[in-house]
């Protein structure tokens, strides 16, 4: 197989929101986190296979699909799971804010990394939680936990951890020493854990790869529910699918609440797709990783060129964390905006003084963009 990433895509009339948001408007939109690449072949054929059959009635997971997921997650992490631990679940995002809701009471303390994707914010802020911040600390150019600081900030209403893995926006693949680190300090602190891993399977630093924070030991397991997808890493999801580990009994009764009753559980084609991923999809994510990579390294290597601009180490996921705090300005993703990019706002995320770039497009359109951060970054330092 040879995919043609650099192949542009059309994303208009297909009701996308991140390129439908700025319709009609000179605007460049690497924003939201999908991808402007097709989804793999295999996926597409067995989706076309699927609806052909003209019959969508109302639809149960598969016999199989948890031994599947099981066995895909021993020959890609070596991490065991007991095919009856999986509970399949819509969304990640209806995993997060389920845990919270079930694993705290109002106005218990959860712990939350800053800077961190906006919902594992928001499952917080919603049900009234006491949100704990993590400030992460750029160390060796890597955005890794605050470390001996950790301790001190969580106290005896504090009831939960909220993790992310690699880190979006900071795009950090966490190590076993500091997942261990962690983990153990969870245990130590009897608090439950929910992990979203959406991105483990864009890893894209060489000699790196994905461990699940449930697979360190059994005590860490034994507080966690790891939520996990295929949707970023093949790109569909508008139908995709997701799923929670949890080895607690307890932990996975909690993850079921509102299950099929208040929550939607995944369509049928979902369940297609995801299938097709994982029994034919790993060439063509072999191939996204390299392609990846290489936008990685020209977004590095611009952003290192402009003094007003900072990056960290991009170890995974197509998302980059820029530090905008010497472009001395209010409000830079604004700035970006009125030069025709659209990038996702840091304040979003826990900072404003940083922007948040989708590098999953064609080199074509992200040496568009970088060319317009080049330009907004020189205008600055000349002024």
């Amino acid at each position: 197989m040879n995919v043609d990433f650099d192949r542009l895509t059309n994303n208009l009339n297909i009701d996308s929101i991140r390129w439908d948001t700025y319709k009609g408007k000179d605007i460049l939109p690497l924003w939201v986190a999908d991808m402007d690449f097709q989804s793999p072949p295999c996926v597409v054929e067995a989706l076309n296979a699927r609806v052909r059959k003209g019959i969508y009635g109302y639809t149960h997971t598969p016999d199989s699909f948890n031994q599947v997921i099981s066995h895909y997650l021993y020959e890609h992490y070596q991490w065991e799971v007991d095919p009856d631990w999986i509970i399949v679940l819509p969304s990640v995002v209806s995993g997060l804010y389920t845990a919270v809701q079930q694993l705290t009471k109002e106005n218990e303390g959860v712990l939350v990394p800053n800077p961190i994707y906006h919902h594992l914010r928001l499952a917080c802020t919603e049900a009234k939680r006491n949100l704990i911040e993590m400030s992460l600390q750029l160390v060796e150019n890597r955005w890794v936990l605050p470390g001996r600081e950790l301790p001190e900030i969580i106290n005896s209403n504090t009831k939960l951890a909220l993790f992310c893995n690699p880190q979006n926006p900071g795009s950090t693949v966490f190590t076993r020493e500091e997942l261990r680190a962690f983990g153990e300090l969870c245990v130590q602190k009897d608090l439950w854990i929910c992990s979203d891993e959406i991105h483990a399977g864009l890893v894209l630093e060489e000699g790196k790869k994905h461990i699940p924070l449930a697979s360190i030991s059994k005590e860490i397991s034994e507080r966690t529910i790891t939520l996990m997808s295929l949707n970023k890493t093949f790109n569909f999801p508008g139908i995709g699918l997701a799923w929670a580990v949890a080895e607690n009994p307890a932990l996975r009764k909690a993850i079921k609440t509102g299950l099929h009753q208040t929550i939607a559980g995944p369509s049928l084609l979902a369940y297609t797709a995801s299938i097709a991923a994982i029994a034919e999809g790993e060439p063509w994510r072999l191939q996204l990783v390299e392609y990846l990579r290489k936008n990685r390294n020209l977004i590095t290597s611009k952003i290192e060129a402009i003094d007003s601009l900072s990056i960290g180490k991009l170890e995974g996921s197509y998302l980059a964390w820029i530090d905008c705090t010497n472009l001395q300005h209010p409000n830079p993703h604004k700035l970006f905006l009125d030069a025709g990019l659209a990038l996702s706002p840091g304040s979003q995320f826990g900072n404003p003084q940083f922007v948040r770039l989708n590098f999953g497009t064609q080199k074509t359109r992200l040496l568009m963009a970088l060319d317009i951060i080049e330009k907004v970054g020189h205008t600055k330092r000349l002024q």
